[in-house]
């Protein structure tokens, strides 16, 4: 490490880190390792995460290098169609898999996909069909090939996510319910329901499934039926997810077991409920989109990818938009501290940690998902900075990233109230690490990289929608 002394150095070894992480299929580019850690057993480490592959897909594209990304979409999507069973455990049609990995039998190579069905607590990828989407949107806007996307098998593989997303269930909200763990946050932290991350995800996917449907009956019918999910997932994020010392204060004094429709309390939130750290953490001027929401709950943590994501693809308002990156820019210390940035904030402790972790020793307080520091975050973060005009918040990010990422080898996460430490469990040259590096880099740079998957406020929808809802 001590050859690499400048700027350019550390980008040559970034993008060195990232090439050697592809993964080849038959001769031809179809994805990244998650980590390439020399000195630890690689376990699933050395198959390629859908959620993981999004950075490196992203540089890529931003770098003109198209055809890993359309291998790996085209790949993805006939995994899709595979069985998806094992031990009684039975996915649903039209998810995509959590990861894969080519195999060989008699010399012949093949993909094999894991659906959840072997991960740690069998937990299923809500998230992997909703980023492929996205990615499918992103290469279509690189590329101006949209002939791939309206294909027979991708617009059969695009309705088939629809359909299990938008599917009726016994469930009164806009949003998606879905069990603990099924996203970035993979291990059990208490954000089953209708967490932020899943609905501003599928918000994401919403928007780009509207862009790529083809003219069709088809496709007419579920453009319609997104445009309508679109605008009360947007009214109902906004107007009850939202949190900002006004918004507390409101909490704060509502009387519960209201009924009917002229309720206040319409999710029947207890004052007791709102922890002591908030009011003393929450500032004047700023706020955020709650974790959660469901009947008597609210949870109040702070959760990094639902709030970015929400700024990129125009869930939040611009309003919101800029009182995010207000706290983001206040509450500094604690939500970035020493490397860019933290996963949710704050960790939970105690006698919660042992209710809400089942006493997991990997998510101990201020360690990987429980409150620790995620490099990749650095592309999301700066992408949010870039399109709320708030570019110092995203410069200063980069200088912290550049300081110690390639130095300390591309950890997958750090721990520590500040982030300053190492992940003790951390894998090293964790390849969206990099990647989420190059990306924020490249924003920085050009800021017009921002159009492959980022959105403008829907301006049809929320018409539509404050309409039906005045």
């Amino acid at each position: 490490m001590e050859s690499i002394t400048t700027q350019s150095d550390i980008d040559a070894a970034a993008w060195k880190a990232l090439e050697d992480s592809i993964i080849y299929y038959c001769g031809h580019p179809v994805g990244t390792v998650a980590a390439r850690d020399p000195d630890v057993e690689a376990l699933n480490y050395n198959q390629c995460f859908v959620r993981d592959f999004v950075s490196s897909a992203l540089i890529f594209l931003m770098n003109g290098q198209t055809e890993i990304v359309r291998n790996f979409l085209v790949e993805t999507l006939a995994l899709q169609s595979e069985t998806k069973q094992m031990d009684y455990f039975n996915a649903g049609q039209g998810l995509m898999p959590a990861s894969f990995k080519v195999a060989t039998s008699y010399g012949e190579q093949y993909l094999t996909a894991d659906f959840g069905e072997h991960a740690i607590a069998r937990v299923t990828p809500v998230d992997s069909s909703l980023w492929w989407i996205i990615l499918l949107r992103a290469y279509v806007k690189a590329t101006g090939d949209i002939a791939l996307a309206h294909q027979p098998e991708f617009q059969k593989g695009l309705i088939l996510i629809l359909k299990l997303c938008l599917a009726d269930r016994f469930d009164m909200f806009p949003t998606i319910l879905v069990p603990d763990g099924a996203f970035m946050i993979d291990r059990r932290m208490g954000v089953y329901g209708h967490p932020l991350e899943i609905q501003a995800l599928f918000y994401a996917a919403l928007r780009s499934a509207r862009e790529l449907l083809a003219p069709s009956r088809q496709g007419e019918i579920y453009t319609l039926i997104v445009n309508q999910r679109l605008s009360t997932l947007n009214y109902h994020i906004r107007k009850y997810y939202w949190l900002d010392i006004k918004r507390v204060n409101e909490i704060y004094r509502y009387r519960g077991e209201e009924f009917g429709e002229a309720a206040v309390n319409k999710f029947n939130i207890y004052p007791e409920s709102i922890p002591y750290w908030l009011t003393e953490w929450m500032p004047e001027k700023g706020g955020y989109l709650a974790g959660n929401l469901g009947p008597a709950q609210m949870d109040f943590r702070f959760f990094a990818v639902g709030n970015l994501m929400a700024i990129i693809c125009s869930l939040s308002s611009p309003q919101e938009s800029q009182g995010i990156m207000d706290l983001i820019e206040q509450r500094w210390d604690d939500l970035v501290g020493n490397m860019p940035m933290k996963i949710c904030f704050p960790a939970v402790e105690g006698l919660e940690w042992k209710i809400l972790t089942g006493c997991d020793p990997k998510n101990v307080p201020w360690s990987y998902h429980n409150g620790g520091n995620w490099p990749v975050l650095l592309w999301m973060l700066v992408a949010a900075a870039q399109k709320t005009g708030r570019k110092e918040i995203g410069r200063r990010a980069i200088e912290i990233a550049e300081k110690r990422l390639c130095h300390d080898q591309w950890p997958e996460y750090y721990d520590g109230k500040n982030g300053r430490l190492i992940g003790k469990e951390a894998r090293k040259y964790q390849t969206w690490t990099v990647a989420g590096y190059l990306v924020g880099k490249a924003l920085m740079d050009n800021p017009s990289h921002l159009s492959l998957f980022s959105f403008d406020e829907d301006l049809e929808s929320l018409e539509w929608s404050y309409h039906q809802m005045a």
